[in-house]
């Protein structure tokens, strides 16, 4: 229903956010992880996603992609809940969540308040296959901290791609790019990475 939603920022904790859009304050649940990324914002837009229970409706939000589709995939795990899936998220970054589970590190995973070892366990066995297709399309290794500092690197990779050339090597140019023009402009971005290409 909710894809994204963009607003001011009218109220913040480490736990949930307001976003004041149109008039209408929205509440959203948030992780640490996000809300280190928005607190200091005077406008911000969150992906969302919603949960829908008997006694109660959220709206969980995400800075990134990748954490959203890290929730997704986690909710997705018996036993592992929306409020769950956000401490997980909130104890470690969405990289780290990633490499615990690629590295069946259930003694990190189960450090997070609420998760026994069964669930720990659960959780590597369930993700380890999904999350690789994550990491390696959102959070590559030499690039992973790039794609979410720099929000346009993802369009301009996409795009690169879709041109012919190869993710690898395009990854590579971009990072190169971004490096010394961080502030670039997406159309920039491009243009630059096709000269070097």
């Amino acid at each position: 229903m909710f894809a994204y939603i963009e607003g001011r920022v009218s109220e913040i904790n480490p736990v949930c956010a307001v976003l004041d859009c149109g008039g209408v304050g929205y509440e959203i649940r948030i992780s640490l992880h996000t809300y280190s990324q928005i607190k200091d914002l005077p406008q911000a837009k969150l992906l969302v996603h919603p949960i829908y229970r008997e006694d109660a409706q959220q709206l969980f939000g995400f800075y990134t992609a990748v954490e959203k589709q890290l929730f997704q995939l986690l909710v997705s795990v018996s036993g592992v809940g929306a409020n769950t899936a956000c401490m997980i998220l909130s104890a470690m970054s969405p990289t780290e969540t990633v490499r615990a589970i690629m590295q069946d590190d259930v003694r990190k995973i189960q450090a997070v308040k609420g998760i026994g070892a069964k669930t720990a366990q659960r959780i590597i066995v369930d993700l380890k296959d999904k999350v690789g297709k994550v990491e390696t399309a959102e959070t590559p290794a030499a690039g992973g901290m790039l794609a979410q500092a720099y929000p346009q690197r993802e369009t301009a990779l996409g795009a690169l791609v879709m041109l012919g050339y190869a993710k690898s090597a395009a990854e590579k140019v971009l990072d190169k790019v971004l490096a010394v023009d961080p502030a670039a402009d997406i159309e920039s971005v491009i243009k630059q990475a096709l000269r070097m290409l």
